[in-house]
């Protein structure tokens, strides 16, 4: 009978025979490297205003929109912002924030 209580979380719990066990290599790849962007999504650009780091998320259907955003935000070069298409995830920042002291990589 419901006398209009609901359960907390803290009595409610799942026993781990519920769960298949998994390797954390398995768990990582599928988590962090198996984003899935709907079908009717091109591209995701998420920009971070370096000056007030307000946070703006921009979600494009056709790639040229996209393309012409990024070609804003890096000629303004006021913000870092992540890119996410179906394949890929980039980060790209002003040039002045690169500090080649953090990659081992020759240009």
């Amino acid at each position: 009978m419901f006398n209009g209580r609901l359960p907390s979380k803290r009595g409610a719990y799942a026993p781990s025979e519920y769960f298949q066990d998994m390797p954390f290599e398995q768990l990582m790849d599928w988590k962090i490297g198996g984003w899935q962007l709907p079908s009717s999504i091109n591209c995701i650009i998420r920009e971070t205003c370096l000056e007030t780091g307000k946070t703006k998320e921009h979600i494009y259907q056709r790639g040229h929109a996209a393309k012409a955003k990024v070609n804003q935000l890096m000629n303004e070069g006021l913000s870092e912002f992540v890119v996410c298409s179906h394949d890929s995830i980039h980060h790209l920042f002003p040039k002045e924030y690169f500090n080649d002291k953090d990659y081992d990589y020759e240009i």
